[in-house]
């Protein structure tokens, strides 16, 4: 059985604390989920409340997974507590890692990100940049999958990255069932920045919801920004500036990776051919699809189907 080991911080946040377990926990038997903290004593919570757990940091060299929640920044600092460092040594080599919203603070401060990818919450963008300039931060993403290390923004996109572990594990028929024992969407469409504050809309305003429902049902159509535009009852540009407000993407972006995630979901799931596939999700030819799935997750259709129905 696959472990996955919490380590709960200091000023720890409750509700992304249970995310690992919420997610990891449904998914059958295919995950032992331990909690631990730095020292083997309680912790605060950023709550009215204190935590205790059963394990201590020794519980960290039995993980292959390791999972960092968001904790209180009221001192942000690129300097680890002593505890917490020496929690983190025993992390054995290839171990995966992942951190939610301020948890990239602990990973960056132990120097494991320092040349990759990584994302945190929106509206620490900038403490984060001026205080770990090594890190290639992307503040636009619910979470970048780097390979052995995984960071993602804040609150929920916690559950969006527990999920897509469960899906890279496991295949997506698994994340789906455990998507719905816990009443969340299989992913979300879009990054962080459709929850950036935005001046509210007027009340006569109407949304792309609609549209973008209507569009997902007939990706096999050969769909334009005009099309979008006219069934939103919109010009071309006030459409497209509406949507890039709601969904943080330009039609076009978020049109591919519909596609993308429709042609993944068929790709694990049935036997059709690649040219029916990439018909059934409107692209012209399998060389489009093969072209648009490899940019997006960096392998070919058949790889993608070998590795996910195997998983699955």
């Amino acid at each position: 059985m696959h472990r996955v080991v919490v380590l709960a911080l200091d000023g720890v946040y409750p509700f992304e604390l249970g995310i690992p377990k919420r997610i990891f926990g449904s998914a059958g038997r295919r995950y032992e989920v331990l909690t631990c903290t730095a020292d083997g004593g309680p912790v605060r919570s950023d709550a009215d409340f204190t935590i205790s757990v059963e394990h201590g940091p020794e519980a960290l060299s039995t993980a292959d997974t390791v999972v960092i929640p968001p904790y209180d920044l009221t001192e942000v600092t690129t300097e680890l507590p002593q505890p917490v460092a020496d929690a983190l040594a025993l992390i054995r080599p290839g171990t995966r890692i992942v951190s939610i919203c301020t948890g990239a603070f602990v990973l960056a401060a132990a120097g494991l990100l320092d040349g990759r990818p990584a994302t945190t919450h929106w509206c620490l963008v900038e403490p984060f940049r001026r205080m770990f300039p090594n890190v290639l931060l992307d503040p636009d993403v619910l979470f970048v999958d780097d390979g052995d290390v995984l960071t993602s923004a804040g609150a929920a996109s916690g559950v969006d990255v527990c999920l897509h572990i469960v899906r890279s594990d496991h295949g997506s028929e698994v994340a789906n069932q455990v998507a719905r024992r816990c009443v969340v969407p299989p992913w979300r469409d879009g990054g962080q920045a459709q929850y950036i504050e935005q001046p509210v809309p007027e009340p006569s305003e109407l949304g792309t919801a609609p549209t973008r429902d209507w569009a997902a049902a007939n990706l096999h159509l050969p769909l334009t920004l005009a099309d979008l535009a006219e069934h939103a009852r919109m010009s071309g540009r006030t459409f497209a500036r509406r949507f890039r407000n709601e969904v943080g993407l330009s039609p076009g972006r978020w049109l591919i990776q519909q596609r993308i995630a429709r042609a993944r979901h068929l790709l694990e799931s049935t036997d059709l051919p690649i040219e029916e596939i990439a018909a059934q999700v409107g692209f012209a030819t399998a060389a489009s699809l093969r072209q648009h799935l490899h940019t997006a997750i960096g392998v070919a259709p058949l790889a993608y189907r070998r590795t996910f129905r195997a998983g699955a």
